[in-house]
C-alpha cells in the first residue's frame, strides 16, 4: 500500500508538469483561446504524454529514495513532504522550458507576446523559488507539514499557473489578409538586371569554403573568389516552411503567419496549434499519434511573397519548388508548386488539377520534363551523378530519391524558362538537406567517434559528391549570366552534427542513421555574383534580407514593415550611387 501511495503522489506531480507545459504551449500560440473547449483537450494531450512520463520518473525517484535513505518513507495519499518537492521540481522545469523557448523563438514572436511571455516566465520562476524554499524548510527541520504549509503549497502551486496565464492574456488575432499593391508605385529608372536565384536547404559555408580551398567545387570557388559572401542568420524553428516564407516575404513568422512546419491538431480541439515547444521533444507528440499534422498551404501566408510583389509590377517571375506554393497562385510568368512531384500523373489525369502549376497550360510541359528526368535520366544532374549510392534498405538510401527530385525540378525549370522566359527565377534544391541528415557523420567522422574505417571509406565522400552536383548547377547558372545580371545562391539554414543525447534518442526510436540536424539554427548563407556585385566578405545578415535586397536590385521600393534590410553592401558603389533605396509603408495593405 505504501508504494501505491507513492504512485498517487507521482501522478499528481505528472499532472503539474502537464499543466505547466500546457501554459507554455498557450504562450507560444497566442491565437489559441483560453476557453475550456480549447485548453482542456490541450491539457489532456500533454497529460497523456508528458504527464505519464513525468509521473513514471517521479515514481522511480521516490522509490530510489526509499531504497537508499535511512528513514523509511511512508507517504499519505496526498503527502505534503513529497508533493512539495514534486511541485518545486515541476515548476522549476516549467520555468526553465519557458525561458529556453523564449530565447529560441524570441526573434519570430510578436514583441507583445515576448513581453507577456517574459512576465509569465518571471512569475513562474518566482513560484518555483518559493516552492523550493518551502521544500528545503521541510527537509531542514524535518517537519511533517501543517495546515499553514499545505495552504502555502496550494497557494504557490495555484499562482504558478494563474500568473503566467494572466500574463499571457486573451487570444491575439492573426495577421490580416492581403490587399492590393498600393497604386502609384513604380520601379526606379535605370537598368533592371535579370536575377537568378538558387535556393538550397541545409548548405553550409563551413563545408563549402574548405572544400573549395582544396581545389574541389570549382564553381562555388569561383563565386567565393569573385562574388560577395555573407552568412545568413536563420530562424527557429529551423524548418523549411517558416524559414523560406520569411525569405520570400522579408518578414518574421508572426507577420507572415507560418510559424512551423505544419499546424498540429489535437484530439477534441477545435483550433490547431501553430508552434510546438522546443527542448522537450515535442515532435514525439506527432510521431506517436497524440497530434495530427495539418500541412500549410499557400492560402495560409499572410504577407505578400516576392513573386506576388514582382507580378504586381509586371516583372515576370519563374518559381519552382518554393515551399508553400500549393495551390499555385497566379503570377506573371510561371510557378511550379513544391507539391508538383508528389502528385501522381494518375491523379492529375483523373482530377485535372491545375493548381500544382500556373498557368495550367504549362502543366503538360512540366509533366514531360518530369517524365524525361524520371525515365531517361536526361537532366545534367543525373548525368553527373556518382556511379553508386548506398543501398536503400540500410536506412541511408536518401541519395537516389533526393537526386531524382532535384534533377526533376531543374529539368522542369529549364523547360518552362525556355517556353516562358522570366526576368527573375528561383529554383529550390532540397536534396542536400536530406543527404546531410543521413551522411554528415561520414563527412565529419571525428565529431561522432563511432564511424568505422569501412563506412568512412564507402560513404565519406557521398555528401561532398552531392555538393558537387549542386556545384554544377551553380556553374550552369553563372555561365548564362549577362553583363548586368545577378546570381544569388541562398541557403536558408545550415547543417550541424546531432547532439549525443539526440543520437541516443534516435537510436532508441529506430532511426540510428540520423546524424545531421539544423535544430540549433546554424547559419545559412548568401553568395551574390554578377555585374553589379562587389567582391568580398560582407557582415552577417539575415534570411529576412533576401527579398528587400532583390527589390532594391530591381529598382523597387522596400516596405517599411519588412523586418529585413536591403543589403547595398553587396554591390559596387557605381551601382548603388545611381540606385538609392526607396521605401513604401507596406505591400500588404
Amino acid at each position: 500500500m505504501r508504494y501505491l501511495r507513492m504512485l498517487t503522489n507521482s501522478a499528481i506531480g505528472g499532472l503539474v508538469v502537464a499543466a505547466h507545459l500546457t501554459v507554455l504551449v498557450l504562450h507560444l500560440n497566442p491565437s489559441l483561446g483560453l476557453h475550456p473547449s480549447r485548453s482542456i483537450p490541450l491539457f489532456l494531450t500533454m497529460a497523456l504524454f508528458y504527464g505519464l512520463h513525468a509521473a513514471a520518473l517521479f515514481y522511480v525517484l521516490i522509490v530510489l529514495r526509499q531504497l537508499l535513505a535511512v528513514e523509511i518513507l511512508s507517504p499519505g495519499w496526498l503527502s505534503l513532504r513529497v508533493l512539495v518537492w514534486l511541485f518545486a521540481g515541476a515548476s522549476a522545469l516549467g520555468a526553465t522550458l519557458m525561458w529556453l523557448n523564449l530565447t529560441s523563438f524570441e526573434a519570430g514572436l510578436d514583441p507583445q507576446v515576448v513581453e507577456r511571455m517574459t512576465v509569465g516566465a518571471l512569475a513562474l520562476t518566482g513560484c518555483a523559488a518559493c516552492l523550493l524554499a518551502l521544500a528545503l524548510l521541510h527537509f531542514s527541520f524535518g517537519r511533517r507539514g501543517s495546515r499553514l504549509d499545505a495552504a502555502l503549497l496550494v497557494l504557490f502551486a495555484a499562482v504558478s499557473f494563474i500568473a503566467p496565464l494572466a500574463a499571457r492574456g486573451p487570444a491575439v488575432d492573426e495577421p490580416a489578409m492581403l490587399g492590393a499593391i498600393p497604386a502609384g508605385v513604380a520601379p526606379s529608372p535605370g537598368v533592371v538586371p535579370r536575377v537568378t536565384m538558387i535556393l538550397l536547404d541545409g548548405a553550409s559555408l563551413e563545408f563549402i569554403a574548405p572544400t573549395t580551398e582544396e581545389g574541389r567545387l570549382p564553381n562555388f570557388g569561383r563565386l567565393l573568389d569573385d562574388g560577395a559572401v555573407m552568412h545568413l542568420e536563420t530562424l527557429q524553428p529551423t524548418q523549411p516552411a517558416p524559414v523560406w516564407t520569411a525569405v520570400a516575404t522579408g518578414k518574421l513568422p508572426y507577420k507572415h503567419g507560418i510559424r512551423s512546419a505544419a499546424m498540429y491538431k489535437f484530439r477534441g480541439g477545435d483550433r490547431p496549434i501553430a508552434r510546438l515547444p522546443d527542448y522537450c521533444y515535442a515532435q514525439a507528440l506527432v510521431r506517436f499519434g497524440f497530434l495530427e499534422e495539418e500541412p500549410y498551404t499557400s492560402d495560409a501566408i499572410r504577407a505578400r511573397p516576392l513573386w506576388d510583389i514582382l507580378s504586381g509590377f509586371d516583372i515576370s517571375v519563374g518559381v519552382v519548388g518554393w515551399p508553400l506554393t500549393f495551390p499555385a497562385t497566379p503570377v506573371r510568368g510561371y510557378l511550379v508548386s513544391d507539391e508538383f512531384l508528389r502528385v501522381s500523373d494518375r491523379r492529375i489525369a483523373l482530377e485535372g488539377d491545375p493548381a500544382i502549376v500556373y498557368p495550367d497550360e504549362l502543366l503538360p510541359v512540366a509533366q514531360r520534363a518530369r517524365e524525361s528526368t524520371a525515365v531517361h535520366a536526361s537532366s545534367s544532374m543525373m548525368e553527373a551523378a556518382p556511379v553508386s549510392w548506398p543501398p536503400a534498405d540500410d536506412g541511408r538510401g536518401a541519395g537516389t530519391a533526393s537526386l531524382q527530385e532535384d534533377s526533376a525540378f531543374e529539368r522542369v525549370a529549364q523547360a518552362l524558362q525556355a517556353r516562358v522566359p522570366a526576368q527573375v527565377t528561383a529554383v529550390r534544391y532540397r536534396g542536400l538537406d536530406a543527404m546531410g541528415h543521413r551522411y554528415l557523420r561520414y563527412a565529419m567522422p571525428d565529431a561522432f567517434g563511432d564511424v568505422t574505417d569501412e563506412d568512412r571509406r564507402r560513404y565519406g565522400r557521398v555528401l561532398e559528391q552531392y555538393y558537387g552536383l549542386l556545384d554544377a548547377v551553380v556553374g550552369r547558372a553563372a555561365a548564362g549570366l549577362g553583363p548586368d545580371d545577378l546570381l544569388l545562391v541562398v541557403s536558408g539554414f545550415g547543417m550541424t552534427p546531432l547532439s549525443p543525447g539526440k543520437r541516443l534518442l534516435e537510436r532508441a526510436l529506430g532511426d540510428a542513421s540520423l546524424s545531421g540536424t539544423h535544430e540549433g539554427a546554424p547559419d545559412g548563407f548568401l553568395i551574390a555574383y554578377g555585374g553589379p556585385v562587389e567582391r568580398g566578405r560582407v557582415d552577417r545578415g539575415s534570411v529576412l534580407d533576401v527579398t528587400p535586397t532583390v527589390l532594391y536590385v530591381l529598382g523597387l521600393p522596400v516596405a517599411r514593415d519588412m523586418d529585413g534590410y536591403a543589403r547595398t553592401d553587396l554591390f559596387d558603389p557605381a551601382f548603388t550611387v545611381e540606385r538609392p533605396i526607396t521605401f513604401i509603408p507596406s505591400y500588404d495593405r
